[in-house]
């Protein structure tokens, strides 16, 4: 029912927003005559400032159309290489020039954790420069027909292992924030068979390997709160006017709710201070603004199945760290990695992952010579600056770049 009353919600909202956005534009618009009324500058402020609240965020274009190698611009392309029912693999094509050498391929998963993949754009943007990038694009569950049946933490599994066979045994797998624990586990049931596509390097970055591990307050609700708490009070069900009609989902705008919730003043001061920055027309400050969150804003509905395993698997029985996580009969054994060098990252004021989650992996993959593992903790560095901003391209990137030539 609560579904519902949010799209009730929308239909509501959507002729005010609209409204708000002509107002804006009515206000601010120098070909406007309303532009040049007193205090029209805060009345178009004001007027954007309620439509930006109101409006319903779409998913963000990636934009990387170009990118910079050995100084030359070249363009970039992107192109989907395999359609699955809840994911594409998409792979940033560069044409760069024949005789140049072929930079390392590099799958990065991204999080199915409520917002797009293009969350990681400044991840890709990065590694285009010397990379060869595939990324996990994860489809919005209300989108995905009922037919296409239930998908499981098992089925993220799967999905790993079959875009890393796609694309192995020369690959480079990078897995930010929550697919670091399948993207294990999938990496480490690949080394038990003693499959010969298992890639060449793993680096994860701020993930929930072991959550015992200075829990923050994302760990802490999922173990306050029992199974059934979580089955009965945020998983609901697709309305009709969606292609995933009646198929049972996690809807982002509860996590979208659920991360705004974490840190409610920074979100406030910062509208504040965009209706300020748009009254005194700093332009540059108010596109950086719209930048952010119509990346934050834009969230999608998980599949119950996967939302439900992840609270039980991950956060309730830590069964990947305690070594009793079964998947389809085979039990996922870490130690079992011995050829796949590994490289942890965290951020030292990480809220969401906290600190030793991720550096868990270390002592998990004990097979892997000591040689083959490193970690690396970035100063002064919060969950999304591990992977965008000016610290992820100075002081992360970097350190990724060279442990990928390294092992390349």
């Amino acid at each position: 029912m609560l579904y519902q009353l949010h799209e009730l919600q929308r239909s509501f909202l959507n002729p005010m927003t609209a409204f708000a956005e002509a107002g804006a534009k009515a206000f601010s618009d120098p070909h406007s005559p309303l532009s040049y009324f007193p205090f029209a500058n805060r009345l178009a402020a004001g007027y954007e400032l309620f439509y930006r609240l109101g409006k319903e965020y779409q998913k963000p274009e990636w934009g990387l159309h170009s990118t910079e190698i050995d100084g030359q611009s070249v363009p970039v392309l992107e192109k989907i290489v395999l359609d699955k029912p809840f994911c594409r693999l998409l792979h940033f094509k560069r044409y760069t020039p024949a005789k140049r050498p072929a930079d390392p391929k590099v799958l990065v998963f991204a999080p199915l954790s409520g917002h797009h993949a293009t969350l990681l754009r400044d991840t890709v943007a990065q590694l285009l420069h010397a990379h060869d990038v595939y990324v996990t694009d994860w489809k919005d569950a209300r989108m995905v027909p009922l037919s296409n049946g239930p998908f499981h933490l098992s089925s993220y599994i799967a999905y790993v292992q079959e875009f890393i066979r796609f694309l192995g045994p020369d690959v480079h797998c990078i897995s930010v924030c929550q697919p670091t624990v399948p993207v294990l586990a999938g990496i480490a049931l690949m080394a038990s068979a003693k499959d010969p596509k298992l890639p060449r390097t793993m680096t994860m970055m701020g993930g929930p390997i072991d959550p015992r591990k200075s829990p923050t307050a994302v760990n802490n609700l999922a173990t306050t709160k029992p199974y059934s708490w979580f089955e009965n009070n945020v998983i609901y069900t697709v309305p009709a006017n969606y292609p995933g009609y009646l198929r049972r989902v996690y809807p982002g705008f509860l996590q979208h709710a659920g991360f705004v919730a974490m840190n409610p003043d920074r979100h406030l001061e910062s509208h504040y201070e965009f209706y300020l920055n748009l009254v005194k027309g700093d332009d540059l400050d108010v596109q950086s603004h719209r930048r952010f969150y119509d990346e934050y804003n834009a969230v999608l509905d998980m599949p119950a199945e996967y939302y439900l395993d992840t609270i039980k698997t991950v956060f309730q029985e830590h069964a990947l760290p305690k070594g009793t996580w079964m998947v389809d009969g085979k039990r996922v054994a870490p130690e079992d990695i011995k050829g796949v060098a590994l490289f942890t990252i965290e951020g030292e004021l990480d809220d969401i992952s906290g600190s030793g989650q991720t550096a868990a992996a270390i002592d998990l993959c004990s097979g892997i010579p000591k040689s083959r593992k490193q970690h690396f903790t970035a100063p002064q560095c919060g969950h999304y600056g591990i992977f965008s901003g000016r610290r992820w391209r100075t002081a992360i990137y970097p350190q990724i770049h060279d442990f990928i030539r390294k092992f390349a």
